[in-house]
């Protein structure tokens, strides 16, 4: 069997026929392209066929690599004359432009783009890391150009730090049983970064829109209020017992030090983890040590109680006795004399109302947003240090977004 004969299964190019096939002297393969007898060229600029005016000099297109050898296309534009456009240069179906890779080849470089990092993708198929980004950078285009955004029920949104200082990204996902996507990437975690995710969507997708997972941040509660007032906006676990595990760590910062400073026996000295974790996952050793701590009467001591004392909360069914549970804890913590559960217990009944919104959707936890974070942390951190926001997003929309690709004859990877 013929070369050009498995080409024309795997990747017909209708108006065009497959030539010679040679080595050239870089021991690469070079198939050369024709287009057919009597067939006419098509405008790029309208789309209409022409008579042809003349060639331009031959080209060369990189196509998928067979045997480790490089494939190129090589073949000579033709220009048309066209009666709307004037002469232009012919459209291939091939590739655009004046990019010099396939269509095929840039899917096939998107595809290991995702299992490797871009630089290893280039080096392993010996291209370079700026084809292999623009490659990503054409399915990625694609994929949104051609994603379906209608039929969204729950959504998730959250920021990530993408490098050293307060730079952030503000990342919004789809949350849906069996549908869940990166959906927008904007700069910043401003209220602009989450009114243009409302702005790609119309107006019946947003009212569709039944549960969003959030943090705290005010400028994220602002815009749901404006754009998505009929959204359920849920404060779940996840967030609210991060927010404890902080307060409980400032805790036992402070009164190590206070006990260092007043000559005391320091019996919080490398305590943070067995203090912090949830006792199902606690080691034997770290079980032991937790034992002999809850056995001093110290603020860090109460704080723990306090903790695991809230975390009845989640176990009520009715929002109404979770109202209730909440109020008397933060009475107690109000008369706790510790600071940092007093500031607990004034912003718990701050977002009372964002509290109970979690029992109305139990199925629904910003867990999941927090594992999309890791995802995306790990796609930054496996791309070498990308500092342009557009890079950053076209790395995380390739990874996350579950975006449609172009429908190839031939699968290759």
């Amino acid at each position: 069997m013929q070369l050009q004969t498995i080409l024309n299964r795997v990747e017909k190019q209708k108006g065009f026929v497959y030539s010679n096939v040679s080595f050239n002297k870089n021991q690469e393969l070079e198939i050369e392209v024709r287009p057919r007898r009597n067939s006419r060229a098509i405008c790029s600029g309208c789309g209409q066929k022409g008579p042809t005016y003349d060639h331009t000099s031959v080209r060369r297109f990189q196509f998928v690599p067979l045997w480790g050898i490089a494939v190129f296309l090589v073949y000579s534009m033709r220009r048309v004359d066209c009666k709307e456009c004037g002469v232009t240069t012919e459209r291939i179906p091939w590739a655009c432009g004046k990019n010099h890779l396939t269509y095929t080849f840039r899917l096939f470089l998107a595809t290991w783009g995702k299992r490797m990092s871009w630089k290893e993708t280039a080096t392993v198929f010996s291209t370079s890391w700026d084809s292999v980004y623009r490659a990503v950078q054409w399915v990625v285009h694609w994929g949104i150009v051609h994603r379906d955004l209608t039929g969204i029920e729950s959504i998730g949104i959250d920021e990530i730090q993408h490098r050293r200082g307060h730079h952030y990204l503000t990342l919004v996902y789809q949350l849906d049983q069996g549908c869940k996507r990166l959906l927008c990437v904007r700069k910043e975690r401003t209220e602009a970064s989450l009114r243009s995710f409302f702005d790609l969507l119309d107006a019946q997708t947003i009212r569709g829109i039944k549960y969003a997972c959030t943090d705290m941040w005010p400028a994220y509660l602002k815009v749901l209020r404006e754009r998505a007032s009929g959204t359920t906006n849920i404060l779940d676990r996840f967030h609210i017992m991060k927010k404890f595990s902080e307060a409980l760590d400032k805790v036992r910062a402070d009164e190590t030090r206070q006990l260092l400073r007043d000559g005391y026996e320091p019996v919080l000295t490398k305590s943070r983890w067995c203090i912090l974790k949830k006792r199902e996952n606690l080691t034997e050793t770290q079980t032991v040590r937790l034992n002999e701590l809850l056995k001093y009467n110290l603020r860090t001591t109460k704080a723990y109680l306090m903790r695991e004392d809230f975390n009845r909360f989640w176990t009520y069914s009715s929002p109404a006795w979770a109202s209730k549970f909440l109020r008397d804890w933060c009475t107690r913590a109000n008369r706790s004399g510790i600071e940092p559960m007093k500031r607990m217990a004034k912003m718990l009944e701050r977002h009372e109302p964002l509290l109970l919104n979690w029992f109305e959707a139990r199925g629904l936890s910003s867990g999941i947003v927090e594992g999309f974070n890791n995802k995306a942390k790990l796609t930054v951190r496996k791309s070498y240090g990308f500092k342009e926001v557009e890079t950053i997003s076209t790395a995380l929309y390739h990874q996350l977004g579950e975006l449609p690709e172009p429908i190839r004859t031939h699968k290759f990877c």
